[in-house]
């Protein structure tokens, strides 16, 4: 196996500094898509698994062919590549919501209060709350799994939140009732179908084929990309669950797998302070768990500083500047690649051709690589969409088919809950009819006294000595009975 992998004409990337991470960006129509494609096949053919997120359709060409056509021809012999040869790809498909690939479910426990929260849009006041119930979910050993789980909980944070504002200060029913209403617009959504068990195992997602090459992971958005909020929070569930699931391994000559966070500004767009700092946090440190990471989107600005700074392997396609704003974005991209003295790159990215990448990555000593101007090996899969039959195959023919395709509908806190309703409802009326059956003998035993009392009255002094001695006995006896009757409710 290469160390590296030849992208295009004298540009390369070296496997053991993909972990570093990356970003592809440019403009719509500069080659974004055709470059993902290319590296997600070298990568692939050198036994690392991938993962891409598929939001228009097109990257589903993998599984086919390509064609040779003039164009293809010219670029080859442009760049020099001895062993091209179209040939096709074994890719997982992947689908939230279990229309157009392997259903992608994980449990509401699993996506935890912080990535919940962004995706409901609550406030700070709800995402407290809502900590509140995952904490008390967790202390009391209810796993929440669906929907309707998390909404037990918070029905019965509601209805005890007077006993529980000691512990957790004051709980308002009104945030409460806001959150159910956000969980009602999610379930709308769809997320009743991708909130459940079985849940994904992450580990699914770094196999590789019979032939040694990586499996390519490919989540079909076309769906979940109408909710961009959902999409974002999503896809960093996934990195999040990497970042947790994974032993830490340091520096590898390949990494385990590479994610590709494909429009990766709607992650950034309305992400909380809390949230962001999770994201550079996550970002930075998963390398270590022999992870990479490339962020594609139009502009490099798009992403926050912070994370920006630790993507080292970088790409730029064409950008136009007609504006003033436009133009600065062009000057602080190119201010951010290692740059010859007198070159302007800020020129070059403007006029870079379709197909063509200002291209800076690390060297075997982890220094970044002067900008270069590459023109982009053409893929080898198919180029065009492929067809429904063809992707359908291939997710009936999945190897993870049987373990995810049905739902499974555990017992967790939504059923727990209910038992303990039903038993404390039982309880309830026990409880009454004992204190009812308490108030009858006590009125019987009243109107008992005043008879005897009437009868007493008429008795004889000898009667009246012998009834007393009886209605000890008796009295006696009924205590007892009674301490019986009663001590059924102590048991």
């Amino acid at each position: 196996m290469a160390n590296k992998i030849q992208i295009g004409k004298d540009a390369y990337i070296n496997l053991s500094k993909l972990n570093r991470h990356g970003f592809i960006a440019g403009s719509t129509g500069s080659g974004k898509t055709v470059t993902l494609k290319v590296i997600t096949e070298l990568l692939a053919e050198n036994g690392i698994p991938v993962f891409l997120s598929d939001i228009k359709g097109d990257l589903s060409s993998l599984i086919e062919e390509g064609e040779t056509n003039e164009a293809i021809s010219k670029r080859v012999e442009e760049i020099g590549l001895e062993d091209y040869s179209n040939r096709k790809y074994d890719a997982e498909f992947l689908d939230v919501f279990g229309k157009r690939g392997i259903p992608l479910r994980t449990t509401i426990s699993q996506m935890g209060p912080v990535m919940l929260a962004q995706i409901l849009g609550l406030n700070d006041t709800q995402e407290g709350i809502l900590n509140i119930a995952f904490k008390l979910a967790d202390e009391k050993g209810l796993l929440l799994i669906d929907i309707k789980d998390l909404r037990a909980v918070l029905n019965f944070v509601d209805e005890n939140k007077k006993d529980l504002a000691s512990h957790y200060g004051n709980i308002s029913s009104a945030s409460i009732g806001a959150i159910l209403r956000s969980l009602l617009v999610l379930e709308n959504q769809g997320g009743y179908l991708f909130f459940g068990e079985p849940a994904f195992d992450i580990k699914d997602l770094m196999r590789t084929n019979s032939a040694g090459e990586g499996m390519i992971n490919i989540l079909s958005s076309q769906d979940l990309y109408k909710f961009p909020n959902l999409y974002a929070t999503f896809l960093m569930w996934l990195l999040s669950e990497l970042y947790e699931s994974l032993d830490e391994v340091g520096d590898q000559e390949k990494p385990k797998l590479v994610f590709f966070f494909d429009e990766a500004h709607v992650l950034f767009n309305n992400a909380s302070k809390d949230l962001l700092e999770k994201i550079e946090l996550v970002v930075r440190l998963i390398r270590s768990k022999g992870v990479g990471v490339f962020f594609v989107s139009q502009k490099a600005t798009d992403i926050p500083d912070d994370v920006l700074a630790q993507l080292s392997n970088r790409i730029q396609h064409s950008l136009r500047a007609y504006t003033p704003k436009e133009q600065k974005e062009v000057k602080a991209i190119a201010e951010s690649f290692r740059q010859k003295e007198g070159e302007d790159l800020e020129e070059v990215i403007m006029n870079l051709k379709t197909g063509e990448a200002l291209v800076s990555v690390l060297d075997e000593d982890s220094k970044p690589t002067f900008a270069k101007n590459a023109m982009i090996n053409p893929p080898k899969s198919k180029m065009d969409n492929v067809t429904e039959d063809l992707v359908n195959r291939a997710i009936n023919h999945s190897a993870l088919y049987d373990k995810y395709a049905e739902y499974v509908d555990n017992e967790s806190a939504y059923e727990i809950l209910e038992k303990e309703k039903v038993i404390r409802q039982e309880e309830a009326a026990r409880l009454a009819q004992e204190e009812a059956i308490k108030k009858e003998e006590v009125a019987q035993a009243k109107e008992a006294r005043k008879e005897a009392k009437k009868r007493s009255n008429r008795m004889t002094p000898f009667e009246r000595f012998a009834n007393n001695i009886i209605g000890s006995i008796g009295r006696s006896v009924g205590r007892e009975i009674s301490r019986g009757i009663f001590g059924n409710r102590k048991r």
